[in-house]
C-alpha cells in the first residue's frame, strides 16, 4: 500500500487517458460533518452519489420509521463533501463513483459496531464492495487529549481507527471484549484511563461478534480525516439546542437552552480551548491524527481539513472570534471580505466550509491542485459561493496540502471550455 496518493493519482490519469475501464470506487464513512448538516452542501449532487443510509426499498422497513441519528430537518439523500468532490472529479475529467455512510454524531467505534437503527446496516456499508479509497471521518473531538472534550477518549478512536482499517484490508470475522482489546494494547484497563479512555469504554466486557469482509482488499487506499477546531469549545456563549420548530425552521438553527439552571446569568457550556484558542485545539487534533497515520502503516495518510481552516484563520480569509455577542448568544456580524467556515451553532462547517473540505480531499486524493479549478468553478457557483471567495479557499487548499507535503499537479483552469483550457491565466488567479 502508498503512503501518498500516487497509486489513485495513476489510476486518475489512466482514466483521463481513457485506459481504465472500470470508475475509481470512494467511500466516504463518517458523520454530519461529512454529510454537511445544512443546506445548500447537504443535499448537493446528491443524485450523483450513494448515500447509503438513505431510505431504500429492499431494507427490512420500507417507510424507514428508524430515524436515529438524523432529523426532520436533515432530509435524504444527502450529498455533502462528497457530492461537492464529485463535482471537482467531473470537471477533473475523472471517473469515480462515490457512495458515503454517515450518520449524525456517529463515531468509528459506532460505524465498526454498527449502533445506528434497524435500517442502516454501517459496517455492512463498508464492506459492501471493494473500495479503491476510503476516508474515515471520526466524530468530532473524539481524537482529543483526555478532558478536552465531552466525547474525548483517544483510545477508542486509535483502536477503532485500526479495526476499521484492517476489517477493510483483510476483513477477518472476529470476536472480542473491549476490556481485553485495550489490555492487550495497553497492559491494563488502568493504563487505557490514563491514556484517555474512559472507564466505561475501557472496561465493556460486552462480547462483540463481527462477520467477515467479503469485499476486503490490501490495495484498498484507507485515508484519515483530520477534524477542524470548534468556536463552541473555545469562546464563552449559553448552552444552545436546536430549534425543532420545523418546518417553520427548516434547519434546525441553535436556540438558547432556556431550561438550563445557568441561562441567563452564566456560560454554563463547557469551554475546552478558551486559553489556546482555535490553533490550539487545531494542534491537538493535528497531533492526534498524525500520531495515529505514523504508528499504522496500513493508513494511506491524513487529509488536514482541520489544518485548512486554521490556515484560513491565521492568513484573515476567515472569521476568528466574534462568533458570540455579549450576551452569549450567536451573532451572525461578519467583518467585511471575511468568510465563516462555520454554521450558526459554530460546531458544523457552513457552506464555506465544507467546501475547503471537499478542496482539501479533491487535493489529496487525486494530486490535482485544488487551485486550479479556478473562479468559475461550478461546485462554488451552485452553492451560492463568489468567483473570489472561490479562489480563495482553493487557494487555501492548496497551500495546506503542499505545506503538509502532498504533491500536486498544476492544471489549466478546470472549469474552462476545451478552447479556453490552454489559456495563459485564469480568472481571479
Amino acid at each position: 500500500m502508498l503512503k501518498e496518493p500516487a497509486l489513485l493519482a495513476a489510476l486518475a490519469l489512466a482514466s483521463m487517458a481513457g485506459l481504465a475501464a472500470e470508475p475509481v470506487k470512494i467511500l466516504f464513512v463518517g458523520n454530519s460533518y461529512t454529510f454537511a448538516r445544512v443546506d445548500p452542501a447537504m443535499s448537493y449532487n446528491a443524485a450523483n452519489v450513494d448515500d447509503m443510509t438513505r431510505p431504500r426499498p429492499d431494507l427490512p422497513d420500507p417507510n424507514f420509521t428508524e430515524t436515529a441519528g438524523t432529523r426532520p430537518w436533515e432530509p435524504h439523500p444527502w450529498g455533502g463533501v462528497p457530492g461537492i468532490f464529485k463535482q471537482f472529479t467531473v470537471q477533473a475529467g475523472m471517473d469515480y463513483e462515490v457512495a458515503l455512510s454517515t450518520r449524525n454524531a456517529a463515531s468509528l467505534r459506532g460505524h465498526f459496531l454498527n449502533t445506528a437503527n434497524a435500517d442502516w446496516d454501517l459496517r455492512g456499508n463498508i464492506a459492501k464492495k471493494k473500495w479503491d479509497i476510503v476516508v474515515l471521518q471520526e466524530q468530532s473531538d473524539a481524537a482529543l487529549p483526555s478532558g478536552r472534550g465531552a466525547n474525548a477518549n483517544y483510545p477508542q478512536f486509535s483502536a477503532y481507527a485500526d479495526k476499521i482499517q484492517r476489517y477493510i484490508h483483510f476483513g477477518a470475522a472476529e470476536e472480542y471484549r473491549e476490556r481485553a482489546m485495550y489490555t492487550a494494547i495497553y497492559g491494563s484497563v488502568a493504563n487505557c484511563v490514563a491514556a484517555g479512555g474512559t472507564q466505561s469504554s475501557c472496561n465493556n466486557n460486552t462480547l462483540r461478534t463481527i462477520p467477515a469482509n467479503p469485499n476486503a482488499s490490501p490495495l484498498t487506499q484507507v485515508y484519515l480525516t483530520q477534524t477542524w477546531a470548534r468556536p463552541d469549545m473555545v469562546f464563552p456563549h449559553l448552552s444552545t439546542v436546536p430549534d425543532a420548530n420545523y418546518p417553520t425552521v427548516p434547519d434546525g438553527r441553535p436556540i438558547v437552552d432556556t431550561s438550563d439552571p445557568a441561562f441567563p446569568n452564566g456560560y454554563p457550556d463547557t469551554l475546552y480551548y478558551e486559553v489556546e484558542g482555535l490553533a490550539g485545539m487545531t494542534g491537538d487534533l493535528r497531533s492526534a491524527f498524525d500520531t495515529k497515520a505514523n504508528a499504522n502503516p496500513g493508513f494511506a495518510g491524513v487529509i488536514p481539513v482541520g489544518d485548512a481552516f486554521q490556515l484560513a484563520v491565521d492568513q484573515g480569509v476567515a472569521k476568528a472570534d466574534g462568533f458570540y455577542g455579549t450576551d452569549g448568544t450567536y451573532t451572525p456580524a461578519l467583518p467585511q471580505g471575511k468568510i465563516n467556515l462555520w454554521w450558526d451553532d459554530y460546531l458544523h462547517a457552513s457552506k464555506f466550509g465544507s467546501y475547503l473540505s471537499a478542496l482539501v480531499m479533491f487535493g489529496k486524493l487525486t494530486g490535482i491542485d485544488p487551485w486550479s479549478l479556478g473562479a468559475s468553478e461550478k461546485a462554488a457557483a451552485d452553492l451560492g459561493i463568489l468567483p473570489g471567495d472561490a479562489v480563495k479557499l482553493q487557494r487555501i487548499a492548496s497551500e495546506q496540502l503542499q505545506a503538509a507535503g502532498s504533491p500536486l499537479e498544476r492544471r489549466p483552469c478546470l472549469h474552462a471550455s476545451p478552447r479556453a483550457a490552454g489559456a495563459q491565466s485564469c480568472a481571479g488567479r
